[in-house]
């Protein structure tokens, strides 16, 4: 017997005496309880910056980007990989009257062509399910999608989407968000309203208010519909594995809500389905959905094989999401010395053809509309209506850029008419610590005032004359 063993051996003696001995219970429970230990809550200091902020730190993936190493999806490539193109209506408003796809069918490296009407569940979205994959039967903006192609490379399959013949019937279309409202206008989803989400905000008695009021100042502003524009495109690959499980690799910044979604438009168990988020070059908002990627799945089921779909940068503006359109008119009542008393808002979005993240725009726009204003009378209204164009959604702030565009334009123009410096009418009305909102949420941690006398003395502003 070596060593190792006699000293396992005279372990095991040790134990079973140990055992044996009348002090040890052997009926104590299998899973000791835990011993109780004070945990004081982590909670940080209100003003106080973390260790992170103000530090010099390096990105993992700062020196594959500045070495052009970062794979994105364009760049990764599978065996016997095929190639999605989407043909777009080009056409605000029509129904769908025929679709011939056999002249592409018959070309060859065409693999697979895929309509409308061979999608399982013809409708996705974030909020509502009102935006089909391929439309059937009737388009609804520009960038709607018809029909999709996928073959052994993208030029074959460029010419495959001009052999397909579509037969539209047009149909009315609207354009203006505010002609949308009308009761005789045509309904983009017939026949439910164009007015599709509301919000109103109420604070105080707004009449009063404006009677209380020495200067009444009323004017309307309005925002553009913006492009993400993202260096990357969105793209996506789908791939099926043999036991029909699917697999898509996309540059989606949500990738759990994307599951779900894939899921229901293809009737599929979320077990079957694995989505591999990859580097995003660039979101700001536009890829928090799904878009072609069920598209490219059924391609790819058709085939056996896997399917990359990248959009073009026409594609990009004509059939991804935007930033909302909104008219903003603004009803402000103020005294003689700049205080704000009243202030009556009213908004409309143009949501374009499919709602996407448009309710919860209008809902932070509404909450946002008044500023960060202490204001006793407030009424904010918003709508957000159906047009024929390209569909909006989330970017970058939600409703609070055009908003704040409009609420502080006005600021300027009362400070003008007033004869006050701008920056003190905002230092007079702007929130305190404790302050509430128009809602009526506490505010804390407030730093408004300081920031603007900070960024004052940075900039070196001076009061105007």
């Amino acid at each position: 017997m070596n060593e190792h063993s006699r000293v396992l051996e005279r372990d095991e003696l040790e134990i079973a005496e140990t055992l044996r001995s009348p002090d040890v219970d052997l009926r104590l429970p299998p899973v000791l309880p835990r011993e109780p230990y004070p945990i004081e809550p982590l909670t940080p200091d209100a003003r106080q910056q973390t260790r992170a902020v103000g530090q010099r730190a390096t990105r993992s993936d700062a020196r594959l980007h500045g070495l052009g190493q970062t794979k994105y999806i364009d760049d990764l490539s599978f065996p016997g990989m095929l190639y999605a193109r989407i043909k777009r209506a080009g056409i605000a408003s029509a129904r769908i009257k025929r679709i011939d796809t056999s002249a592409a069918e018959a070309m060859p490296g065409v693999m697979a062509v895929l309509t409308g009407k061979e999608i399982p569940t013809n409708s996705f979205g974030p909020t509502f399910q009102d935006q089909p994959v391929l439309a059937d039967p009737i388009v609804r903006h520009a960038g709607d999608g018809v029909a999709a192609v996928a073959a052994v490379t993208e030029q074959i399959a460029n010419e495959a989407l001009a052999k397909i013949v579509v037969e539209y019937e047009p149909l009315p279309a609207v354009l203006d968000p505010v002609a949308a409202m009308r009761e005789d206008s045509p309904k983009v989803h017939a026949p439910n309203s164009n007015i599709y989400a509301t919000k109103v905000v109420r604070k105080g008695d707004i009449e009063k208010g404006f009677a209380e009021s020495d200067r009444i100042f009323e004017a309307r502003f309005s925002t553009q519909m913006i492009e993400h524009v993202s260096l990357e495109p969105h793209a996506a690959i789908a791939d099926w594995d043999a036991n029909g499980r699917l697999t898509i690799w996309a540059t989606i910044g949500r990738i759990t809500l994307a599951r779900a979604d894939m899921a229901r438009t293809l009737k599929l168990p979320m077990s079957r389905i694995r989505i591999i988020g990859t580097i995003v070059g660039g979101n700001f908002g536009g890829k928090n959905e799904i878009s072609q990627e069920p598209a490219l799945a059924l391609l790819s089921k058709k085939t056996g094989r896997p399917v990359k779909g990248v959009f073009t940068r026409g594609e990009e503006f004509t059939a991804t999401t935007t930033r909302h359109p909104i008219i903003m008119d603004y009803k402000t009542g103020v005294s003689n010395k700049g205080r704000i008393l009243a202030r009556q808002i009213r908004l409309v979005l143009d949501g374009g053809a499919y709602c996407s993240w448009s309710a919860t725009t209008l809902g932070k726009a509404c909450i946002l509309s008044p500023g960060p204003y202490k204001i006793d009378n407030v009424v904010a209204e918003a709508f957000v209506v159906y047009t024929n164009k390209t569909m909006t959604g989330a970017m970058r702030g939600f409703g609070a850029p055009q908003v704040c565009f409009a609420y502080e334009s006005q600021m300027d123009d009362i400070a003008k008419a007033l004869g006050i410096d701008p920056l003190e009418i905002r230092l007079l009305n702007a929130f305190d610590e404790g302050s509430s909102s128009p809602t009526g949420q506490v505010l804390h941690s407030v730093v408004i005032k300081e920031s603007l006398r900070k960024a004052a003395d940075r900039f070196g502003w001076e009061p105007r004359s």
